[in-house]
């Protein structure tokens, strides 16, 4: 009776291995696909983003607006008041 311990011909122990490793190619390839293609090429690189650029947000650009003089201060927090009830307290100083 051979048994995989036989080394008399028989396929020997390290037959087990190869179930083990075809699991860590599929397993491999798959890591790869999800990262990669099936996220539309973006790659695991890339974080999820806001479509909308960051120096965009409406506070940002109040902000930016009183630093460089185009609004005096009791317009700009007149028009911050506006936009904490509109997007909730900003903190602070204002600009978030």
């Amino acid at each position: 009776m051979q048994t995989l311990s036989n080394w008399d011909g028989g396929p020997g122990p390290w037959i087990l291995f190869f179930p083990l490793i075809w699991a860590a190619v599929v397993i491999g390839v798959v890591t790869v696909l999800r990262r990669t293609v099936w996220r539309g090429r973006r790659g695991p690189w890339r974080a999820m983003a806001d479509p909308r650029p960051t120096g965009d947000a409406p506070i940002a650009v109040l902000g930016r607006r009183f630093a460089s003089g185009e609004i005096d201060e009791d317009e700009y927090w007149r028009r911050l008041s506006v936009l904490d009830e509109q997007f909730g307290p900003t903190g602070k100083g204002g600009a978030a």
